[in-house]
């Protein structure tokens, strides 16, 4: 019997009423080369319980540790070449695994492949195409709330959605994990720039379809904690991942970027939790681990600020499809 290729990791923090259908659908994929591991992150819901009588390879940790903690155990305890980090709230479709497999096989030079997410409880809208990041400091889901029907052509994008994505293990072992600081929220966008500044690659597979709940553990789009953290977070992603010259041309559009968000967060009720993450984040900038600049890599740097360049008319154009099939409903 030959040794398995993935491990799908799913991250567990109270979510046992998403468990079985996420589980049952990776039971009925048709490729079988992967085995299951959850890292249960502390719960008190019964999750625990419920994973031990059910037999499931589990590790069980103490406390909540947030996303990062909890995929890292997973990455460390796993011994395949591949790692698929899949969220509770899912249900895969039978060709999941196999199509990010095979995606993700196709070079060595690939770090990560995105799937096409599409929401679980309206599946004629995307979800997630693949993550972008733009000059004004925004990371946003590609294709989310249009039509599923589209987004069929695979591509390259910044960042995969650690919601479900495979990623090469090794490439892990040459720039680091999940950052713990984060916590969750961008450490997604966070590891895969790093790739991208070694040389790698990361892939959207639309072959590879997942229909996802969303918010299914912090339990709503836009809450406290997470207007906090996510503002925290996005300073910390800046700071770390572009070079003193890049991060002075890019300032003026990060500054920008985040006033706009302040007057959105604000006019709903959260502009103090947002601000409260922006100081965080510039005050705790200094114990996030740099990465180091190498003149070596300039053209990997240069190709990057494309990416940001090509993200911000992206979201223009999908903001404005957006709005205007509000307009003609």
């Amino acid at each position: 019997m030959s040794e398995k290729q993935v491990t799908v990791i799913i991250p567990n923090y109270n979510g046992l009423q998403f468990m079985g259908i996420c589980l049952d659908a990776l039971e009925r994929q048709t490729c079988r080369n992967f085995e299951v591991l959850v890292v249960d992150n502390g719960s008190t819901d019964g999750s625990v319980e419920w994973l031990k009588q059910q037999g499931i390879p589990s590790i069980f940790l103490k406390e909540n540790t947030g996303f990062s903690g909890a995929v890292n155990a997973g990455i460390r305890a796993a011994k395949t070449p591949y790692v698929l980090l899949l969220n509770n709230d899912t249900e895969a479709a039978p060709d999941f695994v196999g199509g990010l497999l095979a995606e993700i096989s196709r070079s060595k030079r690939i770090f990560a492949v995105s799937s096409k997410m599409v929401q679980m409880y309206h599946r004629e809208l995307m979800d997630d195409a693949g993550d972008m990041y733009s000059l004004m400091g925004w990371a946003y889901q590609r294709g989310v709330g249009r039509s599923s029907r589209g987004y069929n052509r695979p591509m390259e994008v910044f960042s995969a959605c650690a919601g479900a994505a495979i990623y090469r293990r090794s490439v892990f072992d040459e720039i680091g994990l999940f950052d713990e600081m984060h916590f969750a929220y961008l450490e997604d966008i966070d590891v895969c720039w790093r790739a991208k500044i070694r040389g790698y690659h990361v892939r959207y597979c639309p072959k590879a379809v997942v229909y996802h709940v969303g918010s299914g553990t912090s339990g709503s789009k836009y809450n406290p904690f997470k207007v906090r953290l996510a503002a925290r977070n996005n300073v910390y992603l800046n700071y770390k991942n572009m070079p003193l010259a890049q991060l002075l041309v890019n300032l003026p559009g990060i500054v920008a970027g985040a006033a706009v968000k302040y007057a959105f967060f604000r006019k709903i009720g959260f502009g103090q939790e947002f601000l409260a993450g922006i100081r965080e984040g510039i005050s705790t900038a200094g114990k996030c681990r740099k990465v180091p600049y190498s003149s070596g890599r300039i053209s990997n740097y240069l190709a990057i600020q494309w990416e940001l360049i090509a993200g911000t008319f992206l979201y223009v154009f999908e903001f404005s499809a957006r709005q205007l099939a509000k307009m003609c409903k």
